[in-house]
């Protein structure tokens, strides 16, 4: 509104609290070479959330967070200790794979700098959590997906709390597609039931090109069951969610056994049970059932193909790995409607006031407009796929001003592409309050050079001491191809 004043009480989205950029939230993860380089697949087991509770062993290596350190060219299963040391061997020998583990007493970081945190690889294996993620860890989840990452979800059945804390698989990953705060609208487009089936042998569903049923490591024909579930699918929600290999009996929405789906830039796959990774041999004392090397199954082929879908090594559309590229829109909520969903912003930019028109909805992202020394800032973290040879980064800006002057740029507002340290790597434009005018303006910028790197878009608007200076922003869009 043209001379106006902002009020700072009324903004129903305001993100109190925040500060005005989380510097970890991104990570430039690779500097000449592509990030995922076609060469090496890089893969990281979680073992932070009990998965070694009870009976459970589900561990590629007893070193930890790697592997190598117990056999560094292992050549049977029994070289790395573990449950799942058939799954770390098999990928290991293929000379094709980089794999860690992260420990127990760690967390799940995405944007970090440890050398386990997720900007660092293609693949999270989640085998049968059995504690709760927290938010920020849902949050690195979650971002690391979109931004082009795969993610690998086992369960087990209902009851399965091995550690006896009130949790097991099913609720921790129901939780996480429902209670995050990046999508909680049912982003993968399936839940999980809770259920406890004693035993089946799902039949894979006849799809000859499915690169998860018909890979490198082989043809999936069945899995088993050794008590364990299965999900519903809402293909209403996520038109990718796949259905691969289904409960005797059922096919559709219910009754999917193992299952795959995109989110943003990045690959999900499910399955309902621990026992088909199982390899039978682990620690001393726990009790466990060979699926691995099951002759009634194919559990092997199943699990190493979806790793390799997953890492992006199949080269089939969906994800954010092996150097491949699919057209695609990165930024979530880019027309703010969902509030402040995926960005970090500074108190009340986004926002459903009507003091500034948005260009289209409800919501936009208004910086500034005080009428006094402010800054305000808007960011949010993405990945641009290493294939892609086009990305251009797109947004409508309006700018509105009671200063009067037509030479003296008083506030500012910057556009601007960021590393995880803050560092400036490019300045993309900078505005004023001499860029007034009525209506929005289409504002258009080639990121193709940050391909294969995760980078923030930052808009940073800075305001001086006496009149208003709004920036308001709507629509925005990265699209590669």
């Amino acid at each position: 509104m043209p001379g106006s004043e902002r009020s700072r009480r009324i903004f129903t989205t305001a993100l109190a609290g925040l500060g005005l950029l989380v510097t970890g939230a991104a990570l430039q993860v690779g500097t000449g070479a592509p990030a995922h380089a076609a060469t090496t697949h890089r893969v990281l087991f979680d073992n932070a959330h009990a998965e070694t509770a009870g009976n459970a062993d589900w561990i590629i290596s007893t070193s930890q967070p790697d592997p190598l350190g117990q056999d560094s060219t292992p050549s049977a299963e029994t070289d790395w200790t573990g449950a799942l040391s058939s799954w770390g061997v098999a990928l290991q020998k293929t000379g094709g794979y980089s794999l860690k583990t992260l420990p127990s007493g760690s967390s799940l970081a995405y944007g970090g700098t440890s050398a386990t945190d997720l900007s660092n690889f293609d693949t999270l294996v989640l085998p049968e959590p059995n504690t709760p993620f927290t938010s920020a860890e849902k949050t690195a989840i979650m971002n690391f997906v979109k931004n082009g990452g795969g993610l690998f979800m086992i369960s087990d059945h209902t009851g399965a709390d091995r550690n006896n804390d009130g949790y097991d698989a099913v609720e921790i990953f129901n939780d996480l597609m429902t209670n995050n705060s990046v999508d909680s609208t049912d982003p993968f487009g399936f839940s999980v039931d809770s259920l406890s089936i004693s035993s089946d042998h799902p039949s894979a569903i006849g799809d000859s090109t499915d690169p998860v049923l018909h890979g490198s490591f082989g043809t999936v024909t069945k899995s088993l069951i050794a008590s364990g579930t299965t999900a519903t699918l809402k293909p209403a929600d996520n038109a990718a969610v796949k259905g691969l290999l289904y409960r005797t009996g059922y096919s559709g929405n219910t009754g999917a056994f193992f299952a795959t789906s995109t989110f943003g830039s990045g690959r999900v796959a499910f399955w309902g049970d621990s026992s088909p990774i199982d390899d039978g041999t682990g620690q001393s004392g726990n009790t466990l059932y060979d699926g691995w090397n099951d002759s009634s199954a194919t559990d092997a082929a199943l699990a190493l193909n979806a790793t390799e879908w997953l890492s992006g090594a199949s080269g089939s559309s969906g994800g954010g790995g092996g150097g491949t590229c699919t057209a695609a829109q990165l930024l979530a909520n880019p027309g703010f409607e969902s509030g402040a969903t995926s960005w970090t912003a500074s108190s009340g930019v986004i926002t459903n006031d009507t003091g500034e028109a948005a260009r289209a909805g409800s919501y936009k992202a208004w910086l500034n407009g005080y009428g006094s020394a402010h800054t305000d800032t808007l960011a949010q973290s993405v990945t641009i796929p290493a294939g892609c040879t086009s990305a251009t980064l797109s947004f409508y800006l309006h700018v509105d001003t009671a200063e009067t002057t037509t030479s003296t740029a008083y506030d500012t507002l910057k556009a601007q592409v960021l590393s995880s340290s803050g560092t400036v790597l490019s300045t993309l434009a900078t505005y004023s309050n001499l860029n007034a005018a009525s209506g929005y303006t289409q504002r258009g910028f080639n990121l193709a050079s940050y391909a294969g790197q995760t980078v923030t878009i930052k808009f940073t608007g800075t305001e001086g001491s006496t009149l208003q200076t709004s920036f308001v922003l709507d629509d925005t869009a990265l699209t590669v191809s």
